[in-house]
């Protein structure tokens, strides 16, 4: 069965002048334009196509990747705005619409907006909306103590920043939790911190507990100490600020990282900073 606004696996069923038309084995036949066949497809091959509507409402299957499919979220660009609504760019020669009725506060062209990709009940076309809410928290958290997870960076709270974790849930992470720069509509990798009994979700953007976080961190401090020719002018004295600033990290783990580093004679201390020593030393 083929899925609109998802990626389907179909096989090419015979060629025409203007493209293929793709099979799903069960008798159904969908365009394929020719601009989007790949130059070596013949007939019989399997090929892995994103499946939309034109504008007459027709079945299309195209190579093309859509920043995001039904049942998800993405950051959009709104390109342009008129009477229907706002149309966006989702990675498709075909706009996304979402219309008036879907946005909480009126789009602007130019501007960025998180959006969620449906299947309208009414006209059966996929468009886009900005009420996100009721796409969220519809079933149950199941996840572990510093379970990975990919988040979408919503909007900036008092608290940190709100997100939305596999597209599914929405999440916290704290903002004396951040020592990196996070941008609203990036994903990301996260770490479960913890499911609170109200099911509110608190999260981290470093692994938890002790060896992971200094792994990463020792990785970071090392990356970094290649970037800047060998030597970072910070000690534990530095003011924590210019620790988050070169390193994203807590000066608490770069302590750690440092004193780690240290015992394995990968780097020396040095009054204004720590040197990489080179291999052999």
């Amino acid at each position: 069965m083929i899925k609109l606004g998802r990626f389907n696996d179909l096989q090419i069923a015979r060629t025409v002048d203007f493209g293929v038309y793709m099979t799903d084995g069960e008798g159904v036949e969908i365009l394929m334009p020719r601009k989007y066949v790949p130059e070596s497809a013949t007939e019989g091959d399997t090929l892995h196509c994103f499946v939309y509507q034109d504008s007459e409402a027709r079945l299309i299957a195209t190579t093309e990747h859509p920043y995001a499919q039904v049942g998800e979220f993405a950051s959009l660009l709104v390109r342009s705005v008129n009477k229907v609504g706002a149309f966006a760019d989702w990675g498709t020669s075909k706009e996304l619409l979402i219309p008036h009725s879907e946005q909480p506060k009126e789009m602007e062209e130019g501007r960025r907006y998180i959006v969620y990709i449906h299947i309208d009940e009414v006209s059966g076309r996929i468009v886009g909306t900005a009420r996100l809410d009721k796409y969220l928290d519809n079933v149950p958290a199941r996840y572990e103590h510093n379970q990975e997870v990919d988040v979408l960076v919503w909007k900036p709270t008092p608290l940190g920043y709100k997100v939305i974790i596999d597209h599914m849930h929405t999440g916290l992470i704290y903002t004396n939790q951040i020592f990196q720069p996070v941008h609203v509509g990036e994903h990301c990798r996260a770490w479960v911190r913890e499911v609170r009994e109200d099911e509110k979700i608190d999260l981290s953007l470093q692994p938890l507990g002790y060896r992971n976080v200094i792994d990463s961190a020792e990785s970071q401090v090392l990356r970094a100490l290649h970037l800047h020719g060998g030597f970072l002018s910070l000690t534990d004295k530095s003011d924590p600020a210019d620790v988050a600033e070169v390193l994203q990290m807590s000066k608490k783990n770069f302590k750690k990282a440092v004193g780690a580093l240290y015992k394995q004679q990968r780097i020396t201390l040095e009054e204004n900073g720590i040197r990489l020593l080179d291999e052999g030393e």
